[in-house]
């Protein structure tokens, strides 16, 4: 009966740690990076003016090599990465700064934008929800400005 409670224990423990294994590997080595999603779907530039803040801010405090951020865009916020966005110098120089900002390609495709139409150096990715969904999933802290 002992070893029977023993075995469940063991096996709540192993099951506690899974999902929470990378973050636990990463902890132990001492090298902790914080990382942040934020959704941006909004396109009116004082979003976007948030967003792109808070991220500088974020890298201000922790250190620009001490914090992984990407800003997830989809929807109408999709807008203030096309090539004549007047966000296009901010957005230019957060990607300077390390922010990785991914648009989604179904947006793009039901608004009939091209690749060609965006901003140099952002990334893609198929859909925005799922992007910020696996984020989540990997430990990071999702914001939305």
């Amino acid at each position: 009966m002992t070893r029977r409670i023993g075995l469940v224990l063991m096996a709540v423990a192993v099951a506690w740690m899974l999902p929470h294994g990378p973050a636990l590997a990463q902890k132990a080595g001492g090298k902790s990076k914080d990382r942040i999603v934020m959704q941006v779907t909004d396109g009116d530039p004082a979003r976007w003016i948030l967003a792109l803040s808070n991220a500088r801010n974020v890298q201000a405090e922790l250190g620009k090599g001490n914090v992984d951020i990407e800003i997830v865009v989809y929807g109408p916020g999709i807008d203030m990465l096309k090539m004549e966005s007047i966000a296009g110098p901010n957005v230019a120089e957060a990607l300077a700064a390390g922010v990785r900002i991914t648009a989604c390609e179904n947006t793009m495709i039901g608004q009939h934008i091209s690749r060609e139409d965006m901003l140099p150096d952002i990334g893609y990715v198929k859909t925005g929800v799922v992007r910020l969904m696996r984020r989540q999933q990997e430990g990071y802290a999702y914001v939305r400005p």
